[in-house]
């Protein structure tokens, strides 16, 4: 029975992350692929271990993440503020470090919705006088 230490939820626009922090020495896991076959690109798996980076931990917890929604870029918003959430209910020292960063914070900004009477959210249909 493997034993979580803490649990953290990351949101990002539509993207919903469930992060387990578990004793180990730094694989992370996420939807049960491994982090270099989730996140193709560098910048992705930069942004989603960033929490990490900042608190010297990349070498001491195994992470399991179950993400859904949005996209992939969306998706390691998502995991980089449910890391940061679970390291800060580990350990509240590292809070300092995660706040100065801007981790701890929702990024609230969302997709605006598309209004009736018009060709998108702001875009309006093309005016036409006669």
């Amino acid at each position: 029975m493997v034993k979580n230490l803490a649990l953290g939820t990351g949101r990002r626009k539509t993207s919903v992350a469930r992060v387990y922090l578990r004793s180990g020495k730094g694989t992370i896991t996420i939807n049960k692929a491994t982090f270099e076959e989730y996140f193709p690109l560098a910048t992705q798996r930069i942004i989603a271990a960033e929490p990490l980076d900042v608190t010297n931990n990349l070498q001491k917890f195994d992470i399991y993440v179950n993400v859904k929604g949005g996209g992939v870029m969306s998706q390691a918003g998502a995991i980089r503020h449910g890391i940061a959430r679970a390291l800060k209910a580990y350990d509240a020292t590292n809070t300092p470090a995660l706040k100065a960063n801007g981790m701890l914070t929702r990024d609230s900004r969302m997709v605006e919705r598309k209004k009736f009477g018009q060709a998108g959210a702001r875009r309006r249909f093309q005016f036409s006088k006669r």
